[in-house]
């Protein structure tokens, strides 16, 4: 009996090692996939912090694109109401340059009726050289 006892306890001993092997074993991948998994995790928290960074980076860009296409808008419209005003002033001008230029015909056409223009005087001499050298003609 001794020998099947001996032959059980060898079989034991056997098993024994290999369950201890066994569980050697797992350990260590347990060790290993708590190591990589611990490192994933500090490699995700990087990850993660690069990816604020690059989020606050961009969202300061954000800020200041509209900041500046605020100021570009509120500036196109200061320049088209300066626009409009130059429009209205010149609009102005142009209305009391044409009542000026009306004024100044009405002048001249005043003082063409009051008196001879040089134009005239120039057409009287003229019809008085013709006849005098028609007259002399003859």
């Amino acid at each position: 009996m001794q020998s099947i006892f001996k032959v059980n306890n060898e079989q034991s001993g056997d098993r024994l090692d290999r369950i201890e092997a066994i569980v050697e074993s797992n350990s260590r991948a347990i060790q290993a996939m708590s190591e990589r998994q611990a490192a994933m995790m500090e490699q995700q928290a990087v990850h993660q912090a690069a990816y604020q960074l690059k989020h606050q980076e961009i969202m300061a860009i954000v800020e200041s694109n509209y900041r500046a296409i605020q100021a570009i808008s509120e500036q196109q419209t200061t320049n088209r109401l300066k626009h409009e005003e130059a429009m209205a002033e010149m609009r102005e001008l142009m209305k009391k340059m044409a009542e000026t230029q009306s004024s100044l015909t009405k002048i001249l056409i005043n003082h063409d009726e009051d008196r001879p223009t040089i134009l005239r005087r120039l057409m009287t001499i003229e019809n008085k050289v013709d006849r005098i050298l028609e007259q002399n003609q003859e």
